[in-house]
């Protein structure tokens, strides 16, 4: 067939001209896949080889240009949970009372067999579906969105107490993860989360996790995982934050002989590019920052700097203030240093149904100009990366996936943040648009102005 990749071609494809060479990376990554599903994923690779265009796959030899989402993975349902439960859903059964999550994702387009009838919810005269991330069907779905719309990638979330539970399960989800991922030439990387780790354990645990993902699991062998500069992108989230008992380690000296060990100390094959998930105010160290000046040596070792800004302005004229009084200084003493500079940038914030007591819709939305003016003003600061948190997080209501566009579209039971909540009638990939959009001028084919585009 023209324009079809098969991996003994010997003529160019005009779809793919360096087509054999990128068929034989795919099959011998599958090749080495070692797990229950190899199978499954030899043929998604060989397949995805086929059907994508090289100019459709996403560069994963550099974290140049590149817009990644946070990707959490964390949702389960009863079908597919070994324990049976609503895995951030909700408190037991979904109900009014019990969710957990703000926002309603758009299933229109999922098979309603690969979805989870919720007991006792609707949506008009029809039942509420919810999803799993455990369900391969799902996962590729979302990643066939980040290839419509034009979107890089994501950085996994790995939270370091839940490490010894994914490895015993199988580590299901991340296999999805990387099916998908070669399926439809998008790329990942790992980010561990390391909330609620122990000061005496957590370094250890990091270290032995990621000879796991490297050795047994294979996610720097993949195709399409992250690199930068030879070595694999890898990100750890949550060192230097001041509550040290939830985010250690609580020396500053700890925290640099770890990033040193992963850049430069580790076996070779271990060695990555580090990415450094810090506090806001990992600069000037106040807020939420530890104090301890020797803070500045362990951010000043890190490849990266991802300072987490959730919450820290909630209108467009506290970006702006932000972009002036952070952002700006912020990259130029990176600069300075020769690292990099990831921005986090969000579309909005709401946590009622996880939080009883705080306030629906704290941080409007407010149609997507509070999303575009922080792009906007991180771009024009002269920041080559970045982050969106986050692709699937609905129980914060940070979620750039499908939404439901109205509060008809959500089950009629309960409190349901929709796209709506700010007085316009959006469409459920507005969000998807925008990124797109984002996207591409960080590839530098776009260049981004402050009026948010129409829908």
């Amino acid at each position: 067939m023209p324009g079809t990749c098969v991996y003994k071609q010997t003529r160019p494809s005009p779809y793919l001209p360096n087509c054999r060479a990128e068929c034989r990376k795919q099959w011998v990554y599958a090749h080495r896949v070692k797990h229950s599903s190899r199978a499954a994923v030899l043929v998604l690779v060989l397949a995805a080889c086929g059907r994508v265009k090289a100019a459709d796959r996403v560069d994963s030899s550099t974290l140049d240009g590149k817009v990644l989402f946070g990707y959490q993975g964390w949702f389960d349902c009863p079908s597919t949970n070994l324990k049976g439960g609503w895995s951030h859903w909700s408190r037991g059964v979904p109900t009014a009372e019990t969710l957990v999550i703000d926002m309603y994702p758009d299933l229109t387009e999922f098979d309603p067999a690969d979805l989870c009838a919720v007991p006792g919810m609707s949506i008009g005269d029809k039942p509420a579906y919810l999803f799993s991330a455990r369900n391969a069907k799902v996962v590729l779905r979302h990643f066939q969105w980040m290839q419509k719309y034009g979107l890089d990638g994501v950085l996994v979330q790995r939270f370091i107490g839940g490490t010894a539970r994914n490895r015993a399960e199988g580590d299901v989800v991340l296999h999805n993860i990387m099916a998908a991922a070669a399926e439809t030439g998008r790329t990942f990387a790992m980010e561990y989360d390391i909330s609620g780790g122990k000061e005496d354990t957590f370094a250890q645990q990091l270290q032995d996790d990621w000879k796991y993902l490297v050795d047994t699991v294979k996610v720097t062998g993949h195709p399409n995982y992250l690199r930068h500069k030879g070595k694999p992108v890898l990100s750890v989230w949550g060192m230097g934050l001041n509550d040290v008992d939830k985010h250690p380690p609580a020396k500053p000296e700890d925290a640099r002989k770890l990033v040193e060990w992963f850049e430069s100390g580790a076996p070779a094959q271990y060695r990555v590019t580090y990415m450094g998930g810090t506090p806001s105010y990992w600069r000037t160290l106040k807020r939420d920052a530890a104090k301890d000046p020797g803070w500045t040596a362990a951010y000043r070792a890190m490849d990266v700097v991802q300072p987490w800004t959730i919450g820290r302005y909630k209108t467009v004229a506290q970006v702006d203030e932000w972009k002036t009084e952070v952002l700006e200084p912020d990259l130029k003493e990176l600069q300075k240093n020769r690292q990099i500079y990831m921005p986090v940038i969000y579309p909005g914030f709401s946590w009622h149904n996880l939080n009883r007591d705080s306030a629906k819709n704290p941080v409007p939305r407010n149609r997507g100009e509070f999303l575009w003016r922080q792009a906007y003003n991180a771009r024009a600061a002269g920041a080559t990366v970045l982050k969106i948190a986050m692709f699937d997080e609905v129980n914060e209501s940070t979620a750039m996936f499908k939404i439901a566009s109205r509060r008809k579209d959500a089950p009629d039971q309960g409190f349901w943040l929709t796209l709506d909540a700010d007085g316009a009638d959006l469409p459920s990939d507005w969000y998807l648009r925008l990124a797109g959009e984002i996207t591409r001028a960080f590839h530098g084919e776009r260049v981004l102005t402050p009026e948010l585009p129409k829908p």
